[in-house]
């Protein structure tokens, strides 16, 4: 979903999809900040226990949002949607269906109601097939993630967020979401329940890459060492997104009149094989590395 961003309207938006409320979008200048309510509301089967959950994106989009705009007249570009066979003629979002082309310029229509009649009590909630070790699962079919949230039987909720966290499991199901069935992944990580969304096995792509042979001994030795010396533990806030705020700085730039500058980067050389480029990034890997900033965001006066 692209949610668009407005510089000149400070107000909340509801956004809904297939008649469930997605998100509440507040819309800043420059940035768009999406305040989540719940993407869906349904059900946990496990076993004959009925949890009422809601689920919640894990996930945010905190993008800079421009326009398009005509570079002649300076006046923003909008996309209309028409008719094809009425010469262009505008068409009103609530006369807008589905259809499904079976031959060329013929379709069949569905309605929202035609998806609801497909669906089985069982696609309607989600029911636990089998439990796995989450190692089993390769991040490969990772898709989204989402918070689940009881709305009710919390004592079932409880209890099966502590058994599967004893036990180290990771529940697999299936539902239908909007109009596809989903595989999904449950597992407990910090005391809560998350769900990941799965990609089926039919829609992993083949890897175009080629078998390669394995290098030289020493060039292996030498890529091995650099490993080692870069080995440390993963934390996501000692990352941010760099390249945002210095578009962000550029656009206040611009405002103010001036000209973009481009950040100054130290080069590292040239090489003239592997083992040289290896050696030299393994000195490299050696240099102490300066502490990691943390900052904060300055809040702007309402």
């Amino acid at each position: 979903m692209i949610l668009r961003n407005y510089a000149d309207q400070l107000e909340i938006d509801e956004i809904k999809f297939n008649g469930c409320l997605m998100a509440a979008v507040k819309f800043y200048p420059f940035i768009h900040t999406v305040i989540m309510a719940y993407s869906y509301k349904t059900s946990l089967n496990f076993g004959l226990v009925y949890i009422p959950v809601t689920l919640h994106s894990a996930v945010r989009e905190n993008g800079v949002g421009f326009r398009m705009i005509d570079k002649k007249t300076m006046s923003r570009v909008r996309y209309v949607k028409t008719c094809e066979d009425c010469g262009g003629k505008p068409v009103r979002q609530e006369d807008i269906v589905k259809g499904f082309e079976y031959e060329d310029g013929k379709y069949v229509i569905f309605e929202e109601g035609d998806f609801e009649k497909l669906k089985t009590k069982k696609d309607k909630n989600i029911t636990i097939e089998k439990f796995v070790s989450v190692s089993e699962v390769d991040p490969l079919y990772f898709d989204k993630p989402y918070y689940v949230v009881p709305t009710g039987a919390e004592k079932a909720f409880s209890v099966l967020l502590s058994a599967m966290r004893e036990e180290g499991k990771a529940a697999i199901a299936k539902t239908v979401l909007g109009t596809k069935e989903t595989l999904i992944m449950i597992r407990v990580k910090d005391g809560q329940m998350l769900l990941n969304t799965l990609f089926f096995a039919e829609e992993i792509t083949a890897n175009p890459a080629k078998e390669l042979s394995v290098g030289g001994e020493k060039e292996l030795q030498m890529a091995k060492a650099i490993i080692e010396s870069m080995t440390g533990e993963f934390r996501a806030e000692e990352y941010k997104d760099e390249y945002r705020e210095r578009l962000q700085a550029a656009i206040e730039r611009k405002i103010a009149g001036k000209e973009i500058v481009s950040p100054k980067e130290k080069g590292n050389g040239s090489v003239s094989n592997l083992m040289e480029a290896l050696t030299k990034s393994l000195e490299l890997a050696k240099k102490p590395k300066p502490p990691v900033r943390r900052t904060t965001r300055k809040k702007k006066a309402e």
